[in-house]
C-alpha cells in the first residue's frame, strides 16, 4: 500500500522534470553538501581530507613562470592604451602554455591539477583581470576541456598539442541574442546533407554574442540545434543541441569584432555563420555523439565555475584586502587614520572576512576534482560549484563596493595610482558569466541540490521511472524516518538555544560547530517539509528555491570557514577573521531560514515550521563590532595575519610601481606612528606650535630636542611616502581620452 502510494507521488515530480533539467540532474556529484541536506554535517571526514597543496612543478611555475608574467604586465596600459594584453604578455602565455594548464602532458600540456590551475589564475587575477580571464577560458570550456572528454582520437591527437602550445586559440560559443541564461532555447541551426561526394555535411547558420576570445580564436567551439531531416543519422529530424568546432577562416565566417567589456578590455566579441558547411566529423565527439551537447555541457560547466571565478574573485579580493588595509592607515583625516574611524573598519571588517571566507569556500571543491581524477573516476562538483559561482563573486562585488568607500575620490579618477577603479568597473563581468547570478541562486544551488545532494530524491525519482513500488516504498519510509528525526532535533534545539548542540572541536570555533549543527537540522527538515507540499511547484517559487539555497550556501561555506582555521593550524591571530567569516555564515543561513518561513507559500506548512524551527526566535547575531575593529586591525597592520590571508599575491618591487611605493609607505607609516603621536602630545600640550605645514613642525621639533635627527629623517620620508600615495592621476587640458570606433557589421 505505502509502496503504490510513494510510487503515484514519485511518478508526479518524475513527469514534471524535462528532458535538458533530467541531464542537468543527473550529470553531477555531490561532496560534504549531501552530509548538511541529510541534517547531519560530515565533520569527521571534512576534517580529515588533507590540506590542498601544490606539486613540485605547480609550485615552480607559480614562483617562477607566473611571477614573471605578472611583471611583465601593465595592467592601466591595457586598460587604457591598448584595450589588449601586449603583444609580450600574448607571446609569453603561449610560449609558456598558460593555454594548455589542464590538457595532459601526453598531449603536450602541462597536466596540473584544479588546485594548481586555480592558484595560478588567483595570482594573476592579483596583476590583471584581463589577464586572468585571458588565460582562464582555454582552461575551462575552451574547448579543450570539452575535448578530453569526450573528443575522438583524431581531435585529442591533432586539437590538443596546438592548443597547448599556443598555434591554436581557442573560444567556445553558446551564448545568442535569443539564448542566454536559457541555453536551451538555441536558434542558431545546422542541418545534415549528404554532399556530392557521398559523404556527410552539415550546413550552419548562426550568430553569438559575448564570446570571450572570439576575436582573436583561430578554433571556435559551436552549440547549435542540429537537423536531420533527411534522417542520414538516425531517426529523429530534430536531433538536439549539438557541439562542433569550426576553424577561423571557413568560408561563411564572420569574426574579428569587439565587445567592449566595461573595466576589462579582454578580447570577447560576436561572430556569425551563414550556410558554413562543415564535415560531420567535426562534431566533438564525432556523429555519435550529435544531439548530446546539453548533457555534455552540463558535465563540464561545473569544472570551470567551481575553478576559474572563484580563483579570479578570491585574487582580486586578496588584493584588495592588502592595498586598501593599507592606505586606510597611510591615508590621514581629521588627524586620525582612516582605519582608526569605526565607519571605515566597519568596510574593512567586511573586506577581510569576506576574503577569508571566499578562500576558505573554493579548496575542496578543487580537492574534490583532484582526488576523484586521482582515482581515476570523474567528479562534477554540481551544487558546490553552483555555491561558488554565485557567492564567491557576490562576495567579490561587496569587496570592491567596500574598497571603492575607503578609497573615495582615490577610486574614482582614473589612472595608474588608482588601485581599484578598473576592478569596480570589471565585477560585473563574474556576475554575469558562467550562469547569471540571479539565475544560479534563484534556481540552480537548491534546485539541483534537492537532487543532487538530497539522500532520496534522486534514488525516489529513479524508483518512479523504473516503476518499483517496492523501491519507492523502502525510499519513502526512509524519507519519513529523516523528517521526523530532523523534526525533533531542531525543536530541541530550537527550545534550548543550541546549547546541546555537539562540536568536534573545543575553542573559539566551537559555538560555530554548534550553530552549523542546529541550522543543518533545520533546513533539513524545512526544505523537506517544503519539497512535500509544494512538490513540483517549487520549481516556479524562484525566490523559495534561492532561500533555501542561500541557507545551504552559507552553511557549506560557514563549514569550509572552520575547516580553513584548522587546516592552517587554528592560529589565535587569525581567530578574528575566521570568528567573522563564520558569524556572517550563520547569522545569513539562520536569515535565510527565517525568511522562507514567514513568506512560505503553503500556509499550513509556514503554521508548522515557524513554531518548530524558531520557537524563540532567531538565536545568531551579524559579527559584533569588537570583531569589525579586530578584523580592521588585522588588514591595517604589519603581521604575520595579514601575510597569510593575502598570501599568493603578485608584488612588485619595482620604484615606480603602485603596490611597491604603497608597501613602503605602510611600513613607513608604522615607524613613524608613535613619532607622529609624540609630537601631536607635544602640541598638545604647548611645547610644540601647531602647523599645517609638516616640515616646519619636523624642523622646530627638532630644534627643540624632541627628535633626533634620525627620527626626523622618518617623519620627513613618511610625509613623502604619504604625500604620493594619496595623489591621484591629472592630464594635459587637451586630453581626450582613448576610442574604439563602433562598428555595426551588416551581416
Amino acid at each position: 500500500m505505502l509502496g503504490k502510494f510513494a510510487l503515484a507521488q514519485f511518478k508526479k515530480v518524475n513527469d514534471s522534470i524535462s528532458p535538458t533539467q533530467r541531464a542537468a540532474l543527473e550529470s553531477g556529484t555531490v561532496g560534504f553538501e549531501r552530509s548538511i541536506f541529510s541534517g547531519s554535517p560530515d565533520w569527521t571526514g571534512l576534517l580529515n581530507t588533507p590540506a590542498p597543496a601544490l606539486s613540485f612543478e605547480e609550485q615552480s611555475f607559480l614562483d617562477n613562470e607566473t611571477e614573471e608574467l605578472c611583471h611583465l604586465i601593465d595592467d592601466w596600459k591595457i586598460r587604457d592604451e591598448l584595450k589588449d594584453l601586449s603583444p609580450e604578455v600574448w607571446a609569453y602565455l603561449k610560449e609558456k602554455k598558460f593555454f594548455g594548464m589542464i590538457i595532459p602532458k601526453e598531449f603536450g600540456g602541462l597536466g596540473f591539477s584544479a588546485y594548481g590551475h586555480a592558484t595560478i589564475v588567483a595570482k594573476i587575477a592579483t596583476r590583471s583581470g584581463t589577464v586572468a580571464a585571458t588565460a582562464m577560458v582555454p582552461n575551462s570550456l575552451g574547448p579543450g576541456e570539452l575535448l578530453m572528454q569526450y573528443g575522438t582520437d583524431a581531435q585529442k591527437n591533432h586539437y590538443l598539442p596546438r592548443l597547448a602550445d599556443g598555434r591554436e586559440v581557442p573560444c567556445f560559443s553558446l551564448t545568442s541574442p535569443q539564448a542566454g541564461s536559457d541555453a536551451t532555447n538555441l536558434k542558431d541551426e545546422g542541418v545534415v546533407f549528404k554532399g556530392e561526394d557521398n559523404k556527410l555535411y552539415l550546413r550552419l547558420n548562426w550568430e553569438k554574442r559575448y564570446i570571450t576570445l572570439a576575436p582573436v580564436a583561430t578554433l571556435f567551439g559551436l552549440a547549435f540545434r542540429l537537423r536531420d531531416p533527411e534522417h542520414l543519422l538516425g531517426d529523429k529530424e530534430d536531433v538536439g543541441i549539438t557541439l562542433a568546432l569550426i576553424p577561423k577562416g571557413t568560408e561563411g565566417m564572420t569574426t574579428g569584432f569587439r565587445h567592449r567589456p566595461m573595466g576589462s578590455p579582454f578580447q570577447n566579441g560576436p561572430h556569425w555563420g551563414k550556410d558554413v558547411v562543415i564535415p560531420v566529423d567535426s562534431i566533438i565527439g564525432g556523429p555519435k555523439y550529435a544531439g548530446m551537447g546539453w548533457n555534455m555541457l552540463v558535465d563540464c560547466l561545473s569544472i570551470g565555475r567551481s575553478i576559474s571565478l572563484p580563483a579570479s574573485s578570491s585574487g582580486m579580493a586578496r588584493y584588495l584586502s592588502r592595498a586598501t588595509g593599507a592606505y586606510s592607515f597611510i591615508r590621514q583625516q581629521f588627524g586620525t587614520q582612516l582605519s582608526g574611524m569605526e565607519g571605515v573598519q566597519e568596510s574593512l571588517a567586511r573586506i577581510g572576512g569576506l576574503t577569508y571566507m571566499i578562500d576558505a569556500a573554493r579548496a575542496l571543491p578543487l580537492q574534490d576534482l583532484d582526488m576523484a581524477h586521482a582515482a581515476g573516476q570523474q567528479a562534477r562538483p554540481a551544487v558546490s560549484s553552483a555555491i561558488l559561482k554565485y557567492h564567491a563573486t557576490n562576495s567579490g562585488r561587496q569587496v570592491i563596493i567596500d574598497a571603492m568607500d575607503i578609497h573615495g575620490g582615490k577610486g574614482v579618477v582614473e589612472g595608474p595610482n588608482n588601485p581599484v577603479g578598473g576592478l569596480y568597473q570589471g565585477v560585473p563581468v563574474g556576475i554575469t558569466v558562467e550562469g547569471a547570478n540571479i539565475m544560479t541562486r534563484s534556481l540552480m544551488i537548491f534546485g539541483q541540490g534537492a537532487f543532487l545532494a538530497h539522500p532520496y530524491t534522486l534514488d525516489e525519482i529513479r524508483a518512479a521511472k523504473n516503476n518499483d513500488a517496492k523501491a519507492a516504498g523502502e525510499l519513502l519510509r526512509k524519507h519519513l524516518c529523516n523528517i521526523f528525526n530532523n523534526a525533533g532535533r531542531t525543536f530541541f534545539h530550537g527550545l534550548t538555544f543550541g546549547l546541546f548542540a555537539t562540536s568536534p572541536q573545543s575553542g573559539p570555533d566551537a559555538t560555530f560547530y554548534k550553530h552549523i549543527n542546529r541550522l543543518s537540522n533545520a533546513f533539513a527538515f524545512t526544505a523537506n517539509i517544503t519539497m512535500l507540499t509544494l512538490q513540483a511547484g517549487l520549481m516556479r517559487k524562484e525566490r523559495t528555491s534561492a532561500l533555501l539555497g542561500d541557507a545551504l550556501s552559507n552553511l557549506y561555506i560557514g563549514a569550509q570557514v572552520l575547516r580553513r582555521w584548522t587546516l592552517d593550524g587554528r592560529k589565535a591571530e587569525d581567530a578574528p577573521l575566521m570568528q567573522w567569516a563564520a558569524s556572517h555564515c550563520v547569522y545569513n543561513a539562520e536569515n535565510a531560514l527565517h525568511e522562507m518561513i514567514e513568506n512560505h507559500p503553503n500556509k499550513i506548512a509556514r503554521f508548522l515550521l515557524k513554531p518548530m524551527v524558531f520557537p524563540f526566535g532567531r538565536l545568531t547575531s551579524k559579527p559584533s563590532h569588537e570583531l569589525d575593529a579586530k578584523v580592521a586591525a588585522i588588514l591595517s597592520k604589519p603581521g604575520e595575519a595579514r601575510d597569510r590571508l593575502t598570501a599568493g599575491m603578485y608584488m612588485p618591487t619595482a620604484g615606480h610601481e603602485y603596490m611597491a611605493r604603497l608597501e613602503n609607505a605602510f611600513k613607513l607609516a608604522h615607524e613613524a606612528q608613535p613619532h607622529e603621536q609624540a609630537l601631536a602630545k607635544a602640541v598638545k600640550k604647548g611645547k610644540l606650535s601647531q602647523s599645517e605645514n609638516h616640515e616646519e613642525m619636523i624642523k622646530e621639533a627638532e630644534e627643540k630636542g624632541l627628535v633626533t635627527v634620525e627620527i626626523a629623517a622618518l617623519l620627513r620620508k613618511t610625509q613623502a611616502a604619504r604625500e604620493d600615495i594619496v595623489q591621484v592621476d591629472y592630464y594635459n587640458p587637451d586630453f581626450q581620452g582613448g576610442a574604439m570606433q563602433r562598428v555595426k557589421p551588416s551581416i
